[in-house]
């Protein structure tokens, strides 16, 4: 059993980097780490790329047959270690960093979302041949190269309501889902006649390959696609019809599960799309809570203690038979509901934090808590109702949000890590691999 991880660090995880080794002494005859590529100032080393692609074969030990000859592999392989040391390069000129306390939040996650301890993970990742300090390493490295992403994309894609209303209008937004794969033959910018034509005799030669079963689209992925997922056998996860571009949306319609789409010609260059799976999606409703609340928050003046006994004493009152409305006007720090007597409204069972929400929870209607704390400060609440909420318009309104700010979203940062590579200065040492059959 390996250990379950987001796909982005899995697919880092794969292309690790090894830490400097220490300086060979006189009498050390090792032979000296050859370089396979030169990236500005910094070199990738055979040793780097062996670790990384060795991860890469043992991870599809039990399917040899789906991944390409060891040199297309160590050419895909280095090509996403340039891009991450390019991107982990930007990163550093940017400012960003990842302190201690976010990482080991970090690993603390990976250990809960695969039930262990860290003594466990420890365990299974040395049962894996990978190293406690390399696997934190990697880790950070992700964190930062995802921080990159985040703002790179918050400061170039905005969506509008404008934008989101046309959507709407024009699309089914919250319909079914398709899970989908897909294999991009990428043709440069500014390609010639020849080049687009070699390309797109390539994917469809990909195409008949699926098609006479001699691959599975997932081996012919590993194999032939230069996308960032190739290495995932393509897969692109699930996609409302609605995120998916018109090209291949009326496609996709007639399909059924396995089927895999003529080749198209994209912004990228050419790909065809196997769909996997469909689901349907229906009304979506959520139960919201009424209550009303009071707040004595914990501050230099008033600390934990002293604020607890003033919770308590308001308390006392409120089971004496004083209104909960005037008490919350007349004490309250909360200032979102003091002038309201500490009406909260309808809402998530989270939306005013958990401490609030796991008190709800276990309430009934008409009850009083008891003073609990949270983070800032001391409570009380009083659950009024509960309601079926019904929020699928809504939630349309999100997913086209997400759908209109992922397209862009892919768009600028395929853009500018095209722009990254373009800009370095690359010199790769490994022969050039055989021509795809």
């Amino acid at each position: 059993m390996k250990i379950a991880l987001s796909p982005v660090l899995a697919g880092l995880l794969a292309l690790s980097f090894v830490l400097p080794a220490a300086p060979a002494r006189a009498q050390d005859t090792r032979p000296v780490d050859a370089i396979v590529a030169v990236v500005d100032e910094d070199v990738i080393l055979r040793s780097d790329l062996d670790r990384a692609v060795n991860t890469i074969l043992a991870q599809y030990a039990s399917q040899p047959g789906q991944l390409p000859p060891r040199d297309v592999l160590e050419r895909q392989v280095l090509d996403r270690l340039v891009l991450n040391r390019l991107q982990l390069s930007r990163a550093q000129e940017t400012g960003i960093r990842i302190s201690d306390a976010e990482l080991e939040q970090a690993i603390q996650s990976v250990a809960s979302r695969n039930r262990m301890t860290m003594d466990q993970l420890r365990q299974r990742l040395a049962a894996d041949g990978m190293g406690y300090d390399e696997f934190r390493t990697t880790l950070r490295e992700e964190m930062v190269i995802e921080r990159l992403r985040q703002r790179y994309i918050q400061s170039r894609v905005q969506v509008s309501e404008a934008e989101i209303d046309q959507l709407l209008a024009v699309r089914q937004v919250g319909g079914p889902e398709v899970r989908l794969a897909n294999i991009v033959v990428a043709v440069p910018d500014g390609a010639s006649a020849e080049q687009i034509a070699t390309a797109q005799k390539k994917i469809s030669g990909v195409r008949d390959v699926i098609a006479k079963g001699e691959l599975t689209f997932s081996a012919a992925a590993i194999r032939y696609s230069d996308a960032q997922n190739a290495l995932e056998g393509g897969d692109i996860g699930w996609r409302g019809f609605d995120a998916i571009p018109p090209a291949f949306a009326g496609m996709l319609q007639t399909m059924k599960p396995g089927d895999v789409s003529e080749p198209v010609r994209g912004p990228n260059g050419f790909q065809i799309v196997q769909l996997v799976e469909t689901r349907e999606a229906g009304q979506q409703t959520i139960t919201e809570y009424n209550a009303q609340g009071l707040l004595v928050r914990i501050t230099p003046t008033l600390p934990a203690e002293a604020a607890r006994q003033k919770v308590e004493a308001l308390h006392a009152k409120l089971v004496a038979g004083e209104k909960f409305a005037d008490v919350a006007r007349a004490e309250s720090d909360d200032t979102l509901t003091r002038a309201d007597g500490g009406d909260m409204g309808w809402f998530a069972i989270n939306a005013w934090g958990s401490a609030i929400g796991n008190q709800l929870q276990a309430m009934t209607d008409g009850q009083l808590s008891q003073p609990f704390q949270s983070e800032v400060g001391w409570h009380i609440v009083q659950r009024l109702g509960t309601r079926q909420q019904d929020v699928t318009e809504q939630n349309r309104r999100n997913q086209a949000r997400e759908i209109i700010a992922q397209r862009k979203a892919e768009e600028e940062f395929e853009r500018y890590l095209r722009q990254l590579r373009s800009e370095a200065y690359f010199d790769s040492r490994l022969a050039a691999p055989a021509a795809a059959s």
